[in-house]
């Protein structure tokens, strides 16, 4: 048995079912070990697709996704997704290929020195250096990327050492166990919550990660205090229940604003500051907060919390509701803001005006998924309206990248959605500008058998930047661009193309869409001067009630 071979075994003892990535001359020991194992590995088209796809498959299934690429460029095009997963809480192996050992200490062709390059954008990293050290090295780096808070790691394996002998095997995954929070810290949070008149709950993605949506609901509920999620915190408690302010984060005034200039206290449970910066929402830093989380709280000005309850965020909830006395409260006012919130996504229901209105564009996509369905945004102008009006029943049923935000995203993600629930309907939202970045993978989808549907919200150029410009400037330069014929593209990669020339026909098209045994796009011309009327309606609101 050679180092190749041992790290394969590691791989299957962690569980691995797919290494996404593209062969290489210095990762060929690797591929060869892995030619006869159980794991399935799928080449992709660019590395940058295949780090997105561990990345979402990490996020999706809580286990570690895994890709792999050679040295040099092809290390560089995986470092995008790597550092979208490190900064989203998504666990991440990335597996590189190196010269061997005997050529790092001189110039020599497409060397870089990958554990220096990918430090900054992993929680840890490791060359292996020596084949006996291979299954405390995997060991190490899966621990790392699954616990509280996930994140990337990154194994490099020099080609030297990858073909050596080597006698060993895997290591025993060990069992964690939950922590809890203390006493002390859950009967300060009740009394505090419990004196509170107005409280409101923030809920991030890390209530998600710690399977927390029934114990956050039932929290809400029983307590009457509302609650809005981040954009990664979507679905946590159900959009339909009474007490769901839906999402907050757009960086502009909305209707949610009010609650946190009304607030007396706020609850943040499983919230990442990354998600959403409280500079925004607690700009003085004046506003009270309990930090429920499993780990303490990031330090920031705008975020100090009076309580920092640290532990398994569902048992500190069941254990802060038991103390808290509310009887009596009355439902705190930010519960009226819910019909206007309503109000306004319900407007663009009947709205048949053509080119469509990403509210109406999403509304309707809404009305389609089923609650257990899942949309995978891309970033851009549609991320913020998804992020506003896609609103979800349960976890994990709308992913955005919101922590380091990459265009390119929604494919290759669609793609691991697909692998993980190949039960459900799978819709990737993009930009055009983002459908360009990573369109080459959609012959992978088509390869490996992952059918799921791509919407092109369709504006002919980087539409959020045009949008930030004419909020600051009044005008935009450098973000119009050509596109080619996305439904002919589609079809000559043996895709289904669809192309909407009505509002009416978007629900018939997107239905016959989601019914093909091949990955389909849809290009849709969507019409963002509602951008800019969005922001002039913001910009007045009113936060009366």
């Amino acid at each position: 048995m050679n180092t190749a071979e041992l790290l394969v075994q590691c791989l299957e003892n962690e569980g691995v079912q797919y290494v996404f990535g593209l062969p290489g001359e210095e990762n060929l020991e690797v591929l060869k070990a892995m030619s006869n194992s159980s794991i399935q590995f799928i080449t992709t088209r660019h590395e940058q697709g295949a780090a997105f796809m561990a990345d979402v498959y990490g996020r999706l299934t809580g286990k570690a996704g895994v890709c792999l690429s050679t040295l040099g460029p092809g290390a560089t095009n995986l470092m995008t997704g790597v550092a979208d997963a490190n900064l989203d809480g998504a666990p991440l192996v990335a597996i590189t290929g190196q010269v061997g050992t005997d050529r790092m200490h001189i110039e020599s062709h497409q060397y870089l020195d990958l554990v220096a390059m990918l430090k900054p954008v992993t929680k840890w990293n490791a060359q292996i250096v020596r084949p006996s050290i291979t299954p405390e090295i995997v060991r190490k780096a899966f621990k790392r990327a699954q616990t509280e808070k996930p994140g990337a790691v990154h194994i490099d394996v020099p080609e030297n050492i990858a073909a050596m002998p080597v006698e060993g095997h895997a290591l025993n995954k060990d069992n964690q166990e939950k922590s809890y929070a203390s006493y002390q810290s859950l009967n300060e949070a009740a009394t505090a919550i419990s004196r509170a008149s107005n409280p409101v709950i923030l809920v991030g993605n890390g209530a998600i990660r710690a399977h927390s949506a029934a114990a956050l609901t039932e929290f809400a509920t029983r307590l009457k205090i509302p609650v809005t999620n981040t954009f990664m915190g979507k679905g946590v408690i159900p959009y339909t229940h009474p007490l769901a302010l839906w999402t907050t984060g757009l960086q502009q005034r909305d209707y949610i604003t009010c609650a946190f200039e009304k607030t007396d206290l706020v609850i943040a449970v499983g919230y990442d500051l990354i998600e959403y910066s409280p500079k925004k929402w607690n700009p003085e830093g004046k506003i009270p907060i309990i930090h429920v989380s499993a780990t303490p709280a990031e330090i920031d000005r705008s975020y100090i919390p009076m309580v920092e309850v640290v532990g398994d965020i569902s048992d500190s909830l069941m254990e802060i509701l038991h103390r808290s006395d509310r009887q009596g409260k009355p439902t705190p006012h930010a519960c009226e803001l819910r019909s206007d919130i309503r109000a306004d996504y319900e407007q663009y229901a009947n709205d048949n005006e053509f080119p469509i209105k990403p509210q109406k564009l999403i509304y309707d996509l809404r009305q389609v998924m089923g609650p257990e369905d899942v949309l995978i945004s891309d970033v851009g102008a549609h991320k913020m309206w998804i992020a506003r009006h896609y609103h979800c029943e349960r976890p994990n049923t709308c992913l955005i990248s919101n922590g380091f935000a990459a265009m390119g995203i929604a494919i290759p993600g669609a793609i691991a959605a697909k692998l993980v629930h190949p039960e459900r309907k799978i819709v990737a939202a993009t930009g055009d500008g983002g459908f360009m970045m990573n369109c080459q993978e959609l012959e992978t989808a088509l390869r490996v058998g992952t059918p799921f549907v791509t919407i092109i919200f369709n504006d002919g150029g980087y539409g959020l930047i045009e949008w930030k410009q004419q909020n600051h400037y009044g005008e935009s330069a450098f973000i119009k661009f050509g596109n080619p014929d996305f439904v002919k593209l589609a079809e000559s990669m043996g895709l289904k193309g669809y192309r909407i020339d009505s509002t009416e026909a978007f629900i018939p098209t997107l239905k016959e869409a989601l019914e093909q045994e091949v990955p389909a796009v849809i290009d849709c011309p969507v019409d963002y001067s509602e951008n800019i009327r969005f922001s002039q309606k913001s910009g007045g609101l009113s936060c009366a009630i």
